[in-house]
């Protein structure tokens, strides 16, 4: 394909993808294959000969399409939204083209200089304190990760590198193995599993602190552990609070966590990777509120703020902590500028090597939406979800199971969780909407997240009504 080609071709793909998303809400949003569907739409070995382009665009809709989960179709209410705009797939076209590998600034010192620009662009949106800013002379800073599981990782890997060398420097003969061994992190018994996993990543012992009423980590809950552990020999040494919670979107007590924290001289990272994008509205900043306490801070813009995945912002009070744990300094990595601490290389900042240009779809979005039009979108998503709820209230059959902050509704049929999970596998079976559940203590709810770009009031009183028809079908069905 040359020039000439990739100029009429990409027209086409343009066309197409415009095409797709305009026409979205007309796609069954979860597809009906099953596992294994693929390999017997495809040769079993690749083309010798190449294949024509028309050929390959008309197994998009004959192969790829009848095997997607449509998470931008209006008719999608699971997980959390997955970021979509027509700015931010412009930046990524961009990005492929350009394909720097951005590792250092002499790799490529706009893809460094411009993710560091951007990073204080969104910390200053959301009103986070200039300690966590790189500025042009801040001990912080932001780097983007590829999801919030990797930025939780890296804060507990630093963490631990910091309090490994803090005890080895007080008690010299202490082995790096004697230490790792006395380690102990926590989190609230409702953080995402991606909290364990980094746990058992970093080969440190994760405790569960149990949540309250209103699933939230208190600070008494933790400082309980912590002089439980603390008595019995462990060395407290990571917290991660969360605010949103993938449950059912509750906030840990920051206010209460950090002030313990700080004491402890213990790590603190919050992960706030769906609720984060809300902190740019003023009337949700509260729920922010204790960030000051904490030494890394992360959510993910390709969730809620129109940045295609993948984009997770993390930020650090002192990127050194971050950058001391993992950097390491080959010849053929260094140029003639890294040590004139006016740039950063972000290899420091991440476990890969390599990165994509991926500020570019921060700057583009936020650039053509302003911070203005972001408000208003998710202004638009907390008002849809309140939307269902009053719907639910209306309804003595359902109830609702935890608070409505943001764009989340958890509720159920009253009954058992017999009853529930009938009603959801009758949701998903006909596949009008598409809902996952959770699980709230020994309750089993579903989960009405609003996602779409798209979505208006329309979908969801008609999701509404399906939901409503569908559980009068199945406790008349129980009935007979």
């Amino acid at each position: 394909m040359n020039s000439s080609e990739f100029r009429r071709r990409g027209k086409e793909m343009t066309d197409f993808v415009a095409d797709y998303l305009d026409g979205i809400e007309g796609r069954q949003v979860y597809p009906d294959v099953q596992p294994g569907y693929l390999r017997s739409l495809v040769p079993s070995t690749a083309p010798e000969e190449p294949d024509a382009f028309e050929d390959i665009i008309n197994d998009v809709e004959r192969i790829i399409m009848p095997g997607v989960t449509h998470w931008h179709s209006p008719y999608f209410f699971a997980y959390f939204p997955s970021a979509n705009s027509y700015p931010a797939v412009l930046a990524d076209m961009l990005c492929g083209a350009i394909g720097c590998i951005g590792f250092s600034w002499a790799a490529s010192p706009a893809c460094t200089e411009l993710e560091t620009v951007m990073m204080d662009w969104l910390g200053k949106m959301l009103k986070l304190p200039e300690a966590f800013l790189a500025g042009e002379a801040g001990e912080g800073g932001g780097v983007i990760q590829g999801s919030a599981s990797e930025a939780t990782l890296m804060a507990l890997l630093a963490a631990r590198t910091k309090a490994t060398r803090r005890l080895q420097a007080a008690s010299p003969g202490l082995t790096q193995g004697a230490i790792m061994e006395k380690l102990v992190a926590y989190s609230s018994d409702q953080a995402h599993s991606s909290v364990e996993r980094a746990g058992l990543i970093g080969g440190v012992k994760m405790k569960a602190i149990p949540s309250d009423g209103k699933f939230a980590m208190r600070g008494s809950a933790l400082q309980e552990a912590m002089e439980r552990d603390k008595a019995e020999g462990l060395i407290p040494f990571f917290v991660v609070a969360t605010l949103g919670t993938t449950s059912c979107c509750s906030f840990d007590s920051l206010l209460e966590v950090g002030p313990i924290c700080n004491k402890e001289d213990v790590w603190l990272h919050i992960d706030a990777a769906y609720a984060g994008s809300s902190f740019i509205c003023p009337e949700f900043r509260h729920l922010l509120n204790g960030v000051e306490f904490a030494d890394s801070f992360n959510f993910n813009p390709h969730k809620w703020l129109l940045v295609n995945f993948d984009c997770s912002a993390m930020w650090v009070k002192k990127r050194t902590d971050l950058i001391g744990a993992f950097k390491l300094d080959p010849v053929y990595l260094k140029h003639s500028h890294q040590d004139s601490g006016l740039i950063t290389d972000y290899r420091h900042w991440q476990l890969p090597l390599g990165r994509r240009f991926r500020s570019l779809k921060m700057w583009f979005v936020f650039r053509m939406y302003g911070v203005k039009g972001l408000q208003a979108y998710i202004r638009k998503h907390v008002q849809l979800a309140h939307e269902f709820e009053h719907l639910l209230h209306q309804d003595p059959r359902f109830e609702i199971c935890a608070e409505v902050t943001l764009g989340l509704v958890c509720f159920r049929l009253k009954g058992s969780n017999k009853l529930n999970e009938a009603l959801l596998e009758r949701i998903n079976g006909t596949k009008k909407i598409h809902l996952v559940p959770c699980h709230l203590r020994d309750k089993f709810v579903l989960r009405f997240a609003i996602c779409s770009r798209t979505v208006e009031s329309a979908h969801v009183r008609l999701a509404w009504e399906h939901i409503s028809q569908l559980a009068s079908d199945l406790l008349g069905a129980e009935k007979e």
